[in-house]
């Protein structure tokens, strides 16, 4: 067990967007469990990434908006309560820093790049895919990477085990990670009819870690 719970790095402002961007979520799912079986169905097949439908685009047989727009609506989608329990805790720790250090509408403009990016990392990998991708792990993942260069000392409450320890970002952000990056590697070729996109999540830590290389220097990090 392997599991963040907290951060111990209070940030100087309210984070808006953050919160925001985390009662959408909650409203979608909200509304997604409200429909029918086969609605919620049709619901998330239109909304989701479909790598698919990109090839279908350059074929001349699916219009832009189709297409592309899924890579925005799918990272409001989560299939279950753990799947949205599990984003939005990671979420929670993480993304109030990020917005404190981005600003708020530059925030809200890196966790939408850091979304298209990783769904893109996903569908690159299987461009005949009709298995539908959604959630918003790969944003968040993003977030994690820009958390991992701003903050690399700040601690986290980690619950190992039966035991919760603070430990420097750095160790919990490269581990996780690391575990991305396995699980990834071993996913590669093996024939799934769905499951976790593993690649979202390396495409989107590593999106937002480049991104804030270029646009932002280490804050100062709360013991």
């Amino acid at each position: 067990m392997f599991l963040p719970l907290k951060d111990l790095n209070p940030s100087r402002t309210f984070p808006v967007v953050n919160v925001t961007l985390i009662l959408a979520n909650v409203a979608v799912f909200l509304y997604q469990v409200t429909l029918p079986q086969r609605a919620e169905a049709v619901f998330i097949m239109a909304h989701s990434t479909v790598p698919a439908r990109f090839l279908s685009f350059l074929n001349g047989h699916l219009g832009f908006e189709t297409a592309f727009l899924p890579l925005v609506t799918s990272m409001f989608l989560h299939s279950g309560i753990l799947h949205i329990a599990g984003n939005m805790l990671f979420l929670w720790i993480f993304g109030d820093n990020v917005e404190d250090s981005f600003g708020h509408v530059p925030y809200l403009l890196f966790y939408l790049v850091c979304g298209i990016g990783a769904g893109l990392s996903q569908a690159v990998l299987d461009l005949h895919s009709t298995v539908p991708a959604l959630g918003a792990s790969g944003a968040i993942s993003g977030v994690m990477g820009a958390y991992l260069i701003l903050y690399p000392r700040a601690r986290v409450l980690t619950w190992i085990f039966i035991f919760i320890i603070p430990l420097p970002a750095i160790f919990v952000l490269v581990g996780w990670f690391a575990l991305q990056f396995v699980s990834g590697i071993s996913s590669v070729g093996a024939v799934t009819g769905g499951g976790i996109a593993w690649w979202a999540h390396i495409g989107g830590f590593l999106v937002g870690m480049l991104i804030t290389l270029a646009v932002r220097k280490p804050q100062q990090a709360y013991e």
